[in-house]
């Protein structure tokens, strides 16, 4: 069996949230310069994506004015990107 391919905007994510601590948060902006610093407006959406699917696992929670969203799926606008508080 072959090695899966590892997602840089996954990784990017699950690095720089883990780098901030908890109750601590990233903006969406830089996880996509940590991807690609030239590209960043066009990973951007990848960053969502991605953010979605981590929201929804509960690794990463999607934040927008210092509040987790209960509805991932439609939020929109500005946001951020943190770790759950250890239980």
């Amino acid at each position: 069996m072959s090695e899966p391919s590892t997602n840089p905007v996954r990784e990017a994510i699950l690095e720089l949230t883990e780098a901030a601590g908890p109750g601590k948060s990233i903006s969406a902006e830089q996880a996509a310069r940590a991807v690609s610093d030239k590209n960043f407006q066009r990973v951007l959406k990848d960053v969502r994506a991605e953010a979605i699917r981590l929201h929804k696992e509960g690794t990463v929670l999607i934040y927008r004015k210092g509040k987790p969203v209960e509805d991932p799926d439609a939020f929109k606008g500005v946001y951020r990107l943190g770790r759950p508080a250890a239980s």
